[in-house]
Formats: C-alpha cells, sequence, structure tokens
C-alpha cells in the first residue's frame, strides 16, 4: 500500500493534535512542517522527525507530500488551500473554513477543479454524545426534534489577545466568540437541525471592548426548516472554560449534554447514557477527543478514494450561519 506523506502548515497551540494523530496511522507519515517562526518550525521538526521550513511554497512541489494540514490563523486558510489544491494536494483545514463565503466558495472550487479533497475539522460531530444525539434524530426513537439549545461560557483573556498578532481583528480573524470559539456548536446545531429557515441574532462586547474590535458575546434564535427552534449563547467574558451545554428537546424525551456526560431525561427519570472514561492529555479540554478519529477518518477517505463527508460543502454551513448573525445583527 502506498504510503502517503503529510505535512503540517502553522505550529502553534493546534499543531500537537494533528501531529500526534498523524503519528498513530499506518501508511501516513509527517514529513514537514512550515511555520513562519524558525524557531517553533525547528522544534516541531525536531520532536517529530521531519523538515521544517518557513515558507509554505517550498512544499508545494513536493511529490512526496500529498495531505496538507492547515493550523494556521483564518486568513491565510483560503489563500493557502487554494495553492495547495492547486498543487495537487490534499487539504484539511482547522476551522473556520475561510473568513468569509466569497474566500469559502474560491476554495470549493479549487478542490472541485483539481480533484482533491478539502476536509474541514469540525471534530465533534465525532464524540459520542454528538453521534448518539445525532442517530436519535434520524432514528425518531423519542419521536420527532422539537426544539435545541447550546451553550457556551469559556474565558479568553487580555493576553490571549495581545500575545496574537491575528487574534480579535475582523481583518485577520473574521469576528470573535462566533467565527472562533462558538462555531463549533453552531455546527452541532445545524448538523442536528438540518435547512435552516431563519436566524435572529446579535453580538456585542461585554468585556474586552478596550482589548478587541470583534464581539466576546453572541445570541441567536435559529428556526429550521422543519420547525425547529434552536436557542443559542455563547460568550468569552466568563472566568472559566465551563463544558458546553446542549439539550435536544423531542417529542417522548429529552437528551442533555452536562459536563461531557449524555443525559436521558424521559418520564420523569434522568438516565446516564454517556460516561467519559479517558483522560484527555496533552490538550485543551474544550476541545474534545474527535481530532484523532476525524483525522484518521480523512485519511482513510483519501486512500479510498472517497469523498470525506465534512467537506467544504459542509464546512460552510457553519460559516454561512455565523454570518448570517452578523449579519442580523448588524441589520437589527
Amino acid at each position: 500500500m502506498k504510503e502517503f506523506g503529510a505535512a503540517i502548515i502553522g505550529c502553534g497551540s493546534i499543531f500537537t493534535k494533528h501531529a500526534e494523530a498523524i503519528a498513530t496511522l499506518k501508511g501516513v507519515k509527517l514529513l514537514a512542517v512550515v511555520d513562519t517562526d524558525a524557531n517553533k518550525a525547528a522544534e516541531a521538526a525536531r520532536e517529530y522527525g521531519c523538515q521544517a521550513f518557513t515558507d509554505y511554497n517550498e512544499i508545494l512541489n513536493r511529490q512526496d507530500i500529498d495531505v496538507v494540514h492547515l493550523c494556521t490563523p483564518h486568513y491565510l486558510h483560503a489563500e493557502m488551500a487554494i495553492d495547495l489544491l492547486n498543487a495537487g494536494k490534499h487539504v484539511l483545514t482547522e476551522k473556520p473554513i475561510a473568513m468569509n463565503l466569497p474566500s469559502a466558495w474560491r476554495m470549493l472550487e479549487a478542490a472541485e477543479r483539481n480533484k482533491g479533497q478539502l476536509g474541514v475539522v469540525f471534530q465533534n460531530r465525532y464524540n459520542e454524545p454528538s453521534v448518539r444525539m445525532k442517530e436519535t434524530i434520524e432514528s425518531g426513537i423519542l419521536g420527532s426534534l422539537i426544539c435545541m439549545k447550546g451553550i457556551v461560557t469559556w474565558n479568553r483573556n487580555d493576553a490571549y489577545y495581545t500575545n496574537s498578532g491575528w487574534r480579535g481583528k475582523w481583518e485577520t480573524e473574521g469576528g470573535g466568540v462566533l467565527i472562533n470559539q462558538t462555531i463549533h456548536t453552531l455546527d452541532l446545531l445545524q448538523w442536528f437541525g438540518g435547512d435552516i429557515a431563519s436566524v435572529q441574532g446579535s453580538v456585542t462586547t461585554d468585556v474586552l471592548s478596550d482589548v478587541i474590535e470583534v464581539e466576546d458575546t453572541a445570541h441567536a434564535v435559529i428556526v429550521f426548516r422543519n420547525n425547529v427552534r434552536a436557542l443559542f449563547y455563547g460568550t468569552n467574558a466568563y472566568l472559566v472554560n465551563s463544558p458546553v451545554e446542549l439539550e435536544l428537546v423531542f417529542e417522548q424525551g429529552t437528551l442533555l449534554l452536562r459536563r461531557n456526560c449524555l443525559y436521558l431525561f424521559k418520564e420523569g427519570k434522568e438516565t446516564l447514557l454517556f460516561e467519559p472514561f479517558t483522560t484527555i492529555t496533552n490538550s485543551k479540554s474544550y476541545w474534545g477527543t474527535g481530532h484523532n478519529r476525524l483525522i484518521e477518518d480523512f485519511y482513510e477517505h483519501v486512500k479510498s478514494d472517497r469523498d470525506f463527508w465534512i467537506n467544504g460543502t459542509e464546512g460552510i454551513k457553519a460559516l454561512q450561519l455565523v454570518m448570517d448573525i452578523y449579519n442580523s445583527s448588524s441589520t437589527r
């Protein structure tokens, strides 16, 4: 079987999740890392036994590199992905797919034109509670879905933004809590609910207005075409990173995700359906445990020449919802 060569662009906080996942895969070898910070690139290359570069153009013509992971700031996703796809590479990018919809559509066009895979990292779809929620909706075992809510209360302090040259700015991050932190929860809500009929929302900067130009808090009411209503609230203005809360109300019961445990409330009784049994290491707890499964699944699709299911088209759905909330807020 052909060995697939991989590269990672961006050696920041999420880099390790990708590098460690690649290290566990049979038939896949990390050949190169890229970062504009030469020291970061060199340190990552030493740790994972590969080459280091400071310019991603140096890997474009490498015939031994088949898949490139984008772990870069938001504003670089589209340009890099298009160049890589045009060079015949498959691309797996961290969320969001791009900073805006026109850039995302150009990425899709490049993937289609070059017959390359374009995957987007929404790893929470692989978390066991998310999978069970989706299966419950599709099976109808609890009747029809009626409504949902998603709540994200996290903390991002001044240093998170001031120590970065791109976060907290419209031009380089594309937004704040919506497009960066809570986009995972919005992705789950739209994955569960299906096609969206209307969105009404607002964004504010409640705590960090002297540090960032984007929002730190947002809320929205999302109505789906099947008449399911979802309420969403997200903020970076809390003082701790609380676990994400999700609630799905069905005709015959309710599923609740609390503190990473999934419960069923039915006929006046609450039953624990899932409890995490592994400790998350070398990462932040709120990233969840889905990165390894998603990355492995992406390579399985590439190896078998099957379209990865969280592709560009899927990745755009969450971005569209983010943009709709921004537009609703600006137009009141």
